[in-house]
């Protein structure tokens, strides 16, 4: 596996207060780019769906946030593990179950986060590989709210960590990528009408 490439955010899904709440039912559609690493080092494309049904609450953000500082992602995973506010399927694949979903607005367009625990596969689990310590799957949205379009990023393994940023000298959520390169969402659509 190549280098991991390091992706840092203000996790407003976890750790952001001042969040706005989305109290509709919306679903997104649009394309997953992926780029190889290692062996496969050719770029993949396929059609995914997001849908939203309910947006994580203040008070289990920081909760969660406060499992992730104290105890680490493997319990901030087993807490999430129950929560459901939406799906996240690419092509054929069963949709697995959003966890977390957070928003706020970013020069002017809507900023979606969403976090699930990932899909694994056997091998994976039965071979212990490195894989297994990233066990999120991690999506960023950036939506126009006029139009509904927008692009974003997707993290299909990532690493979920409390740390020093040793330049601001502050603590923050970091997110970690298992490949070399975070997936593009691409031609992003909201579909029907935000209600």
């Amino acid at each position: 596996m190549g280098k991991c490439f390091k992706y840092f955010t203000v996790l407003s899904i976890v750790c952001l207060t001042f969040i706005f709440t989305a109290s509709a039912q919306e679903t997104y559609t649009g394309t997953v780019v992926s780029y190889g690493s290692g062996f496969r080092t050719g770029t993949t494309t396929n059609t995914f769906t997001l849908r939203i049904t309910g947006n994580t609450s203040d008070d289990n953000a920081n909760h969660f946030l406060s499992v992730l500082q104290n105890s680490g992602q493997d319990d901030l995973l087993s807490a999430i593990k129950n929560q459901n506010v939406g799906t996240f399927s690419v092509g054929a694949n069963i949709g697995r179950t959003l966890n977390v979903v957070r928003e706020d607005t970013v020069d002017g367009k809507r900023h979606i986060l969403a976090v699930f625990e990932r899909w694994m596969q056997f091998g994976e689990l039965r071979g212990g590989y490195r894989s297994v310590d990233y066990p999120f799957g991690y999506i960023e949205l950036f939506i126009d709210p006029r139009t509904g379009k927008g692009d974003g990023t997707y993290i299909a393994a990532a690493k979920i960590r409390w740390t020093r940023d040793k330049k601001a000298n502050q603590y923050q959520v970091e997110v970690e990528n298992f490949a070399t390169y975070p997936s593009r969402l691409m031609g992003v659509t909201r579909r029907g009408r935000r209600g």
